[in-house]
């Protein structure tokens, strides 16, 4: 016979092992359901992962037109030093601009004369510049450029468009000629132009035939030049009259004339391999 002490011991035991069963061995559904939370958390990772590589931190602020140590140290190198236009000249002439001005640090357009080009030439490279433009202004930004003598640099370079889309008449001829497009050929993603007198952030992603539109920090274009796609986007647009559009792996960075006041500043370059 058990004296009551051992049979209070068993009686423990005997509790305290179904008690850990309890606990170890979950039922399968709450099982699948943990792990289900799992996977979709793991995926809502990726996700987020890949919208961010979308977008892009926005630089700390400072002194307009300089470089941070940081961007230095980079590789980065400033297009335009506030002061002066030295390394810009209009397409198709030599010598200092005039309707190109450096005017309280901005590169600001205030004649007639043409479009602006670099001096230099650029193959691959990321090119960030900040612009703004008044009610109903039209402008752009070409890469690529090659001076040609019998036309303008459209005739060659693709074009990131800049444009009052609430009052410019050529908003109304379809989302491709809108702010931020590769101009007639590919739509933003999404309108993140500021309003009208606000500064913008323009980046342009230059390497190889791959390229990317980015606006105010997001991107919103991306193409392959020389593809198959990209040589039926020409085809299907104004282009396509001028068989050097966009066939180019080197030349000029501009800023568009299109009898608008535009205004550019903190124009920056790191050249890629």
């Amino acid at each position: 016979m058990l004296s009551a002490a051992g049979l209070f011991a068993i009686t423990t035991s005997a509790t305290w092992a179904q008690t850990a069963k309890s606990a170890t061995d979950k039922p399968a559904a709450e099982k699948s359901a943990a792990d289900t939370s799992a996977a979709g958390k793991a995926a809502a990772g990726q996700t987020a992962a890949g919208k961010a590589a979308d977008k892009m931190a926005a630089p700390k602020a400072g002194a307009d037109n300089t470089l941070t140590a940081k961007e230095k140290a980079d590789g980065w190198k400033l297009l335009f030093d506030g002061k002066t236009t030295d390394g810009w000249r209009v397409y198709k002439k030599q010598g200092a601009p005039v309707g190109w001005q450096a005017v309280d640090g901005v590169l600001t357009r205030v004649a007639l004369e043409g479009d602006l080009i670099t001096v230099d030439e650029y193959e691959n490279f990321d090119l960030t510049i900040d612009w703004k433009i008044p009610e109903g202004a039209n402008s752009g930004i070409f890469f690529h450029g090659v001076e040609k003598d019998d036309g303008p640099i459209y005739y060659t370079a693709p074009e990131y468009q800049l444009l009052d889309d609430d009052r410019h008449p050529d908003s109304r001829n379809g989302p491709t000629h809108q702010c931020g497009a590769n101009y007639d050929l590919i739509a933003p993603a999404k309108k993140l132009c500021k309003p009208i007198g606000e500064w913008n952030t323009t980046r342009i992603v230059v390497r190889g035939p791959h390229v990317e539109h980015w606006l105010n920090g997001e991107k919103i274009v991306e193409y392959e030049l020389w593809s198959d796609a990209w040589k039926q986007l020409v085809a299907k647009s104004k282009f396509r009259q001028w068989p050097d559009y966009g066939m180019a792996k080197t030349g000029h960075i501009a800023v568009q004339e299109h009898s608008f006041k535009v205004e550019f500043k903190n124009i920056k370059i790191k050249v890629l391999s």
